[in-house]
């Protein structure tokens, strides 16, 4: 397979991310742009984190004076997921080379969701390697694209932007909303509602955030190592 037949390849197929990308990429940059970061705050945060729903909330921890230490651990809990789904790309991107640290770093929901279905043999692996990393600098491509027309939108367009950053709120609900009805084991789900309503309850909304996150961890493995003690 020729360069230019997966490029092909890999645009058709992160054209449903495209259409997600550019809309919350753009919701990013306007409510980015209304907290008085420009466009240039916009590219490099795009560029350099491309962290989706953790840039929503970098915007927070910016304005609102966030520590080191704060904006760590917010950083370690919103993407631990992330963890998870390296291990299982591990094997898959084995002898990738010099693509292998961009394939790691692009590595967000939805290049993930493209890629980890695909069969992977040593006859096709140089084809995957090339195949994912293109489709990773598209899905990139899309996001800064729609980061950056939002933040000169939010800059300079005569228009009222309340209600824009429901759009990480809405993310999220539409995330949960997914995965309820893709599962019949609903107790991880009711345990995460739970644990973050009794947080905010205790702690409030400027800092539930963490104490929740270590909750939900915490949780979660107690709630594995029984199942797994009962097997």
């Amino acid at each position: 397979m020729n360069l230019k037949t997966q490029l092909k390849s890999a645009l058709v197929a992160t054209i449903p991310v495209m259409t997600g990308y550019l809309v919350l990429g753009f919701g990013f940059g306007v409510i980015l742009a209304t907290k008085g970061y420009g466009i240039l705050w916009a590219l490099g945060m795009s560029l350099f984190i491309y962290a989706g729903s953790m840039q929503f909330v970098a915007i927070d921890l910016i304005t609102g004076g966030a520590g080191i230490i704060t904006t760590a651990l917010t950083t370690l809990m919103v993407n631990a997921r992330h963890l998870f789904y390296g291990i299982s790309m591990v094997e898959k991107y084995k002898s990738a080379g010099a693509k292998k640290p961009y394939l790691i770093f692009a590595l967000t929901d939805e290049t993930y969701s493209l890629l980890c279905a695909e069969q992977v043999t040593e006859e096709n692996r140089r084809v995957f390697h090339t195949r994912s990393f293109l489709i990773s600098l598209f899905d990139q491509i899309w996001w800064v694209t729609g980061s950056v027309i939002g933040s000169m939108a939010g800059a300079h367009l005569p228009f009222s932007t309340e209600g824009i950053d429901f759009a990480l709120t809405a993310l999220f609900v539409t995330v949960f909303v997914e995965q309820w009805l893709s599962t019949k084991r609903h107790l991880p789900a009711l345990i995460g509602v739970g644990v973050s309503a009794l947080c905010l309850v205790i702690f409030g909304a400027d800092v539930f955030l963490i104490p929740s996150m270590i909750l939900i961890t915490v949780s979660l493995m107690l709630m594995r190592g029984r199942e797994a003690a009962d097997v």
